[in-house]
C-alpha cells in the first residue's frame, strides 16, 4: 500500500494543463498525471525534472509538518542527482 500521496497543478510548455501526483510505495515514486478531472490517471513512466522538483518541495514542507521522515528529502535529492546529473538541488 502506498504510504504517501503529494499532488500538485502545473502546465506543460505547449499549454495543456495537468494534473500530477506521486505515490510514496516502499523506497520508489511513482508518478501519475491527467489532464482533465475525469480523465484516467496515467501512471508517467520518465517523469520530467519540473515533477520531480515539485515532489521535492512537497516533501521539504511535509518534512517541517512531521509528515514524512527528514531521511526522504535526501533520498529524493539522490535520485535526481541520478536522473538529471548536472542539476542543482
Amino acid at each position: 500500500m502506498p504510504k504517501a500521496e503529494i499532488s500538485w497543478k502545473r502546465t506543460t510548455e505547449e499549454g495543456v494543463a495537468l494534473q500530477c501526483y506521486a505515490q510514496h510505495v516502499g523506497k520508489d515514486w511513482v508518478f501519475y498525471r491527467r489532464e482533465k478531472r475525469f480523465d484516467q490517471w496515467a501512471q508517467t513512466a520518465r517523469p520530467p525534472l519540473e515533477d520531480w522538483m515539485a515532489l521535492l518541495d512537497a516533501v521539504r514542507r511535509r518534512i517541517n509538518r512531521r509528515l514524512l521522515r527528514p531521511e526522504e528529502e535526501t533520498r529524493v535529492r539522490k535520485v535526481i542527482l541520478e536522473r538529471f546529473p548536472g542539476t542543482e538541488v
